[in-house]
């Protein structure tokens, strides 16, 4: 029949790259949810914390904040990261802070789409989980000046919100039922 064309069947149609940044403060638990997200779906995980300079983490770990000039290099690496895993075809999922709406712009300057799911929660939650993790060079006492440059969603900007009292299974699960995301199970299908 001339001019029909009919779809590809759902297991051959090349379905395009998902790019998820899991964002709030420090203590959200965006490492965790994002390695959540990625362990269900098999998006390609990156921790941004992994891409700061020594100089950086120095700073942070000696418990003085980054200054913006300080993050632009960063988040243009992971914008960078997240368009390059995008030519390749494979989707991902980042645990990045992105504070401010300006840092989530840069981000945005990588792949075609970024979806931002926010971690959220109160300050005293949030400063309870710091105290009870080791290991990480983020003090608790950089919460502070973190939450004051938090800038949540405009009503202009899309993202899904979360709220960190929530289990780390509960918000996994509702970040990839939410976003729509495929879960490896369904994959396989």
């Amino acid at each position: 029949m001339t001019g029909e064309r009919r779809a590809a069947p759902p297991s051959t149609r090349r379905r395009l790259p998902r790019h998820v940044v899991v964002m709030g403060v420090s203590g959200a638990g965006k490492t965790t949810v994002a390695r959540g997200i990625s362990d269900l779906t098999g998006l390609t995980f990156a921790e941004a914390d992994e891409f700061h300079s020594e100089a950086s983490v120095a700073r942070m770990r000696s418990g003085v904040p980054l200054d913006d000039d300080a993050r632009w290099p960063w988040l243009r690496a992971l914008a960078a990261w997240m368009a390059d895993r995008d030519a390749e075809g494979v989707s991902t999922v980042l645990a990045c802070s992105a504070l401010k709406r300006s840092y989530r712009d840069v981000l945005r300057q990588g792949p075609p789409t970024v979806d931002f799911l926010h971690l959220d929660g109160t300050a005293e939650v949030i400063r309870e989980r710091m105290a009870q993790r080791a290991g990480h060079y983020m003090p608790a006492s950089l919460l502070d000046s973190q939450l004051a440059i938090l800038e949540r969603f405009e009503p202009d900007e899309p993202g899904l919100v979360l709220d960190v009292s929530l289990s780390p299974d509960a918000l996994v699960s509702a970040a990839v039922d939410r976003l729509g995301l495929l879960r490896r199970d369904a994959l396989a299908m």
